[in-house]
């Protein structure tokens, strides 16, 4: 059985014979995923380190992502001349069919990035963009139709790709909640989502979220609109046994050895009763769990850790 067919039967339920593995940013070689992503338009030059193609720029002071510094719509006036990337730019999806040869044993993945909330917030400002939600709701809606338009018309393009996934970056949870009011993102949010993931599912792709912090109060709203695979790095936030008793079986989750707690200063006991744990509570569905892995050393993690993770998921 190839990888891909593995991780598929994971998504949907199908008993895989074992744990499908993530790898993250290294040691691709022994990922059952594979992920691209797509490309900036041939002849897009930034005109500073680190400017992306929305007009955000990165600042990194260690060796983490960093955090975007400069916000080309943090000045409001700034709205009409504005212009996002132009999605069906040339060299946009070049790489796809090289990428599909290269990995047809493996289940692949087309990230779309850093999406929705995230890049309306790196275009805004972060602090300028929430005050928007609440106080001028209309700025905040043109600035993310922008992001959507974009973002849809990219997923449209993928249609004649056989790819197994699409998969979205957007972070939504602080240690103890949403960056938003629930009923905020339900009425901004949810019906955008929705959209989205309705144009992934018509390809007959599946649809994979990418989402930090405690999120809590919208899992339900993201399995309603037909999320397939929630990506989530701190299971600590929610409670292994809590996750899968509430949404086990509705969605395969992608997590990780809690990267907060466990996966940087975890001994190597802690690390396999932790990826034990992941197995037994959230792949209990005939599937419904894929181990992630990434190496963190930017965060602390040690080789070892490093390697500690690596050998408890690749057990299972």
């Amino acid at each position: 059985m190839t990888s891909r067919e593995i991780v598929r039967r994971a998504v949907e339920f199908a008993d895989p014979p074992r744990t499908p593995v993530h790898y993250c940013n290294r040691d691709f070689e022994h990922s059952d995923t594979a992920g691209t992503g797509w490309a900036p338009a041939a002849g897009f030059v930034p005109s500073e380190p680190g400017m992306t193609e929305w007009g955000y720029v990165w600042q990194s002071l260690d060796r983490t992502m960093g955090q975007p510094h400069v916000h080309p719509l943090a000045d409001w006036a700034a709205v009409e001349s504005y212009r996002p990337p132009e999605p069906h730019g040339p060299g946009r999806l070049d790489h796809l069919p090289a990428f599909l040869d290269a990995n047809r044993d493996r289940y692949t993945v087309c990230g779309i990035g850093i999406s929705g909330f995230n890049c309306a917030m790196f275009m805004r400002g972060v602090e300028q963009f929430l005050m928007d939600l609440h106080l001028d709701r209309a700025k905040a809606e043109r600035v993310l139709d922008m992001v959507f338009e974009v973002e849809n018309a990219i997923i449209e393009q993928l249609a004649p790709y056989p790819l197994d996934s699409v998969k979205f970056g957007d972070d939504w949870g602080s240690q103890d909640g949403l960056m938003v009011n629930p009923q905020v993102w339900r009425e901004v949010f949810k019906p955008r989502y929705a959209e989205q993931y309705e144009l992934i599912h018509r390809q007959g792709k599946h649809v994979w979220l990418h989402t930090c912090g405690d999120v809590w109060e919208i899992i339900p709203d993201l399995l309603e609109i037909g999320l397939d695979i929630l990506e989530l790095l701190q299971p600590d936030l929610f409670g292994i046994e809590r996750l899968a008793q509430e949404f086990g079986g509705q969605a395969c989750f992608c997590c990780s050895v809690d990267h907060q707690r466990r996966a940087c200063h975890g001994s190597r006991e802690e690390i396999f009763d932790y990826a034990r744990r992941l197995r037994a509570n959230l792949g209990a569905f005939h599937g419904g769990f894929i181990a992630y892995i990434e190496d963190y050393a930017s965060l602390g993690m040690s080789e070892q850790n490093y390697q500690w993770i690596r050998e408890a998921f690749h057990q299972g």
